[in-house]
């Protein structure tokens, strides 16, 4: 049996959050890829922090 059919409402929400999560994390590691890549060719130019 499958618990789609038994609570139709059961599994959205966990799903909707779990999509929220995931986007949520991609777009904290594309930042940080970012301003790593960023960090790198301002190295590579010259400028030092």
């Amino acid at each position: 049996m499958d618990m789609d059919t038994q609570r139709p409402g059961t599994g959205t929400w966990l799903r909707r959050i779990g999509w929220l999560v995931l986007i949520w994390a991609a777009s904290v590691a594309a930042l940080g890829m970012a301003a790593w890549v960023l960090r790198i060719i301002m190295q590579g130019v010259g400028l030092r922090s």
